[in-house]
């Protein structure tokens, strides 16, 4: 018989995260404005199985049965996204009533319920117009999006436990911006700095904005990995020199970028390799102590470590010196991601070594996989199962861990693959809403509730 889980400390929060464009629907209700990914999803064959997130999982209308969900399942924390275009329909201006009162709305029944909200600033979801104007690639986006901050900020101050001003910056710039495969589909941009830095520069700006309230918690969530040198067999025992020359550099890319600046103030040796031109033109005197101002909370997003090699000509992805391999010899979830456990304890570890001295308490802001419909998910069991003694473990080696958010509550839209791919806790019928807890749901509240307090 598996020995259990080791406990977790009292008050360690246990939740589960969302986003709102994968969630909400009502996409053009109540006054909100249309986002890049109302766009996106709308282009012929952008989308896998054709759909788009206009009602997903109808969660503007029926929040209060998810909450009750929430509630059920015992949770302590919230994880959820405001939608930009929903308080500012153009992405600039005063807050949209309409838009506001949903969220408080929202905050009110979390509260009443004993789960402490966790707010997510920026979804993906940039509005049509902000991006007509040039998007993440123009400066002035940073401060409307310090602005937006300050708005949803006045609202919710006083009722949010943490702020999380952007969510996973390094996937909204490779998949948006090089690889063309989410909004706003620009495939192969050349000149990828002002991206890294306005996104970074909106986190500073917005960070100060919700600061404003006394007490506030402020963050940030990136998606980490930890970076594997392996061969073309997808085995690290086959990886050559050029193999780990490439991984160095993906490392650089996907995790030193957007925390390097965050943590120690500076950008890492190889930020010129994203830059078409004079990076001291975008990264302006001030911009890196308004960026690296103290975080209260690092927020972790880990799915699974990556494989990555030297491309036999010497340019890879988006024309940089690397390629990605798929890892061979582990388990694949739906999505044919590797199951790999322990990656999420040398993830951890590895931030701990490297920001020693500067890494502010870590919060898990997303880790799940996906699987099949079926409400009998032994494989998500096991994959908690297996997550959770690796986060421990990392604990035990000296990280600070405050909190775990499970990605996801419910079914939802999955981006570019629709609604193909199923994270869910929670088995959702898109066609009538029915919202259905499958077993790991009944796991993880047995989990919860055997937890001190």
């Amino acid at each position: 018989m598996t020995e259990p889980i080791p406990q977790f400390p009292a008050g360690f929060r246990w939740g589960v995260a969302t986003a709102a464009y994968q969630i909400e629907g009502a996409t053009a209700e109540d006054g909100r404005g249309p986002s890049i990914w109302d766009t996106f999803s709308h282009q012929p064959d952008r989308i896998s199985d054709g759909s788009t997130g206009d009602v997903a999982c109808d969660h503007y209308h029926r929040y209060a049965q998810d909450v009750a969900l929430m509630a059920d399942l015992g949770v302590g924390v919230y994880r959820f996204s405001v939608a930009w275009p929903r308080i500012q329909p153009t992405g600039t201006g005063p807050a949209n009533p309409k838009g506001i009162a949903f969220y408080d709305r929202l905050v009110d029944a979390l509260l009443e319920r004993g789960i402490a909200p966790a707010v997510t600033l920026f979804h993906w979801d940039l509005p049509q117009a902000v991006q007509d104007d040039g998007g993440w690639a123009n400066r002035d986006t940073a401060a409307r999006f310090g602005e937006y901050a300050e708005a949803v900020s006045d609202a919710l101050g006083d009722r949010v436990a943490v702020w999380l001003t952007l969510n996973e910056p390094y996937v909204h710039l490779a998949l948006g911006y090089v690889l063309g495969m989410h909004a706003p589909g620009l495939a192969g941009t050349r000149d990828l700095l002002p991206v890294v830095h306005h996104q970074l520069l909106g986190h500073g700006l917005a960070a100060a904005a919700v600061r404003r309230h006394p007490g506030a918690r402020v963050g940030i969530a990136n998606n980490y990995t930890p970076v594997w040198a392996v061969g073309p067999d997808g085995t690290r025992g086959s990886a050559t020199d050029d193999d780990e020359v490439a991984a160095f550099v993906y490392d650089v890319l996907h995790n030193r970028v957007f925390t390097d600046p965050l943590l120690l103030g500076r950008y890492p040796d190889g930020i010129e390799m994203l830059s078409a031109g004079d990076a001291d033109a975008t990264v302006l005197d001030g911009d890196l102590a308004v960026i690296a101002a103290p975080l209260d909370v690092l927020g972790v997003n880990y799915y699974n470590p990556t494989g990555i090699g030297a491309p036999p000509s010497g340019v890879g992805v988006g024309g940089l010196p690397f390629e990605l391999r798929q890892l061979t010899g582990y388990p694949v979830t739906g999505y044919g991601w590797p199951v790999v456990p322990d990656g999420l304890r040398e993830l951890l570890v590895l931030l701990h070594e490297r920001y020693a001295g500067v890494l502010p308490p870590i919060w898990i802001t997303e880790n799940g996989c996906a699987y099949g419909g079926s409400t009998v998910d032994d494989d998500r069991i096991a994959f908690l199962d297996g997550h959770l003694r690796a986060l421990r473990s990392a604990m035990d080696a000296g990280v600070d861990v405050q909190a775990y958010c499970y990605w996801s509550l419910l079914d939802n839209w999955e981006w570019a693959d629709g609604f193909s791919q199923r994270f869910g806790l929670v088995h959702v019928d898109y066609a009538t809403q029915a919202r259905t807890p499958r077993a790991s749901f009944a796991w993880y509240r047995d989990l919860i509730a055997r937890s001190p307090r």
